[in-house]
């Protein structure tokens, strides 16, 4: 049994628009840190519980009188499936056979998969990001591709889990990935063979004024190794005055990870966390066990989708490292998830403590709060526009509305009328002539695809959030 911190999903870099379309990269609430604890070694018998009684009853009858074939398997996970969600608790669940295999997997290092990041926009699957020379590039997949079809079957209606579980799979076996692409109106298929994908989570650069940057897109294993890693890379291109850790819109992952990462930047003798258990029956206390800590001053970016083990880490470095904090409050997710793994495959993720910062606070549904509160630009927030949206002149709605912002964000002058009227079609024209596009002023996911990718340029050179982190870095260096 393992422990981990964990919630909606995440993207790479903390400078890019896709990071922050709402819903955009929130996939599901899943998980807290895992950690394997004495909960399993205890044993109630079902012979000691009445109640059991109707449930044995109950399975007797369905196998005696039910009218059709009956798969034992079905009704078992069928019944752990119901005991939990009996429990009302969005964390706690029951992850059958490859659905519990893949769960696991997706806090490896590595994995059998086609190298593709996948983000949830509101039910509908699009890829990310390509990992670099993974089959899912070298066989033409590309972001913003729709997926709509995997080994010609529809995904709608699947959930992240069952998607990644039909996605993944044995290495050399191939799937068949069917996608919708801007300015194409057909499903394209990429058959595509599975390799072992690494997977990175931690990314850096040097900014200017001698100051590091590392973005951290979630605790998975090995996570602090890449950190140390990026760390020490910094460090060898130059001094550094000063250190941003980028945790926006990262959703958590596993406690031993986080914990590593903070006996790197927590003096010696310092709180990390407390873990207190049921009925506050034992609490586990993190300390750091640091020799050696960098001893530059931090500055941490968050968000509300930073969560759980993002917010043990800004906790702990806010608390007991002295760090600025920068950014909005975070998504407040202080509950403990541990998950058993079965023989099968199949996972029991369940809620069994809550944690608490070094000064005893409780973050649940609460958050960490920003030492500097500072939002990003109001199109930060902007939703994405679905791709198989045709937006021509007469149309009206909330996506015309969306792009009449996209349109005026970049500087084209569309009118506040809640039609699609000619002041629009003319601004979109001279979006298209500009961006080398068809010309006919009716919008498309070509469009779309070009409005995106300008909105997050525009974005990173106006991100104010990483601005006001080198700003106090730089005031804490004189």
């Amino acid at each position: 049994m393992e422990q981990h911190f964990d919630q909606p999903k995440q993207n790479k870099s903390g400078n890019k628009f896709n990071q922050y379309l709402i819903l955009l990269i929130v996939v599901a609430l899943i998980g807290g840190f895992f950690g394997g604890q004495a909960w399993a070694k205890r044993q109630y018998s079902i012979m000691e519980v009445e109640d059991f009684d109707l449930l044995q009853a109950s399975y007797n009858r369905i196998h005696e009188k039910f009218l059709y074939d009956i798969d034992d398997e079905q009704l078992i996970n069928g019944a752990i499936s119901g005991m939990v969600s009996s429990l009302e608790d969005e964390y706690s669940q029951f992850l059958p056979d490859e659905q519990g295999e893949k769960y696991v997997e997706s806090y490896q290092d590595n994995f059998y998969g086609i190298g593709a990041e996948i983000r949830n926009d509101n039910g509908r699957y699009f890829v990310s990001s390509l990992v670099k020379d993974m089959p899912a590039e070298k066989a033409g997949l590309k972001p913003d591709d729709e997926i709509v079809e995997v080994d010609r079957e529809s995904i709608e209606g699947l959930d992240f889990n069952e998607l990644l579980g039909k996605v993944r799979g044995e290495k050399g076996t191939k799937v068949i990935i069917g996608v919708l692409r801007a300015g194409s109106e057909e499903v394209l298929e990429f058959e595509i063979e599975r390799a072992e994908i690494p997977l990175h989570t931690v990314y850096s650069e040097r900014l200017e004024q001698d100051l590091g940057l590392i973005s951290i897109t979630r605790f998975n294993k090995n996570t602090d190794v890449e950190f140390a890693e990026a760390l020490q890379q910094l460090e060898a291109e130059g001094e550094l005055k000063g250190l941003i850790i980028d945790l926006r819109s990262n959703p958590g992952g596993l406690l031993d990870e986080t914990v590593a990462i903070a006996n790197m930047l927590v003096p010696q003798g310092k709180k990390i966390l407390d873990v207190v258990y049921k009925n506050a029956s034992r609490t586990t206390s993190y300390v750091s066990k640091a020799q050696e800590v960098f001893d530059k001053p931090i500055a941490v970016l968050i968000n509300q989708y930073s969560a759980s083990a993002s917010e043990v880490l800004s906790a702990a470095l806010k608390e007991s490292a002295g760090a600025y904090i920068v950014g909005v409050t975070s998504y407040g997710k202080g509950v403990v998830q541990s998950f058993e793994p079965f023989n099968e495959g199949s996972v029991l993720v369940l809620t069994e403590a809550e944690w608490k910062t070094p000064s005893g606070n409780g973050i649940h549904k609460v958050g960490v709060e920003p030492t500097h509160v500072v939002e990003l630009p109001d199109y930060a927030n902007l939703h994405r526009i679905p791709s198989d949206v045709e937006l021509k002149l007469g149309s009206y709605g909330e996506h015309v509305e969306l792009l009449k912002q996209y349109l005026q964000v970049l500087g084209y002058e569309a009118s506040d009328e809640g039609i699609f009227d000619e002041q629009t079609e003319q601004a979109l024209k001279q979006y298209e002539q500009a961006k080398g596009l068809p010309v006919d002023g009716v919008y498309s996911a070509q469009d779309g695809a070009a409005m995106v990718e300008d909105i997050g340029a525009k974005l990173a050179e106006n991100d104010t959030q990483l601005k006001k982190a080198e700003e106090l870095l730089q005031q804490s260096a004189q």
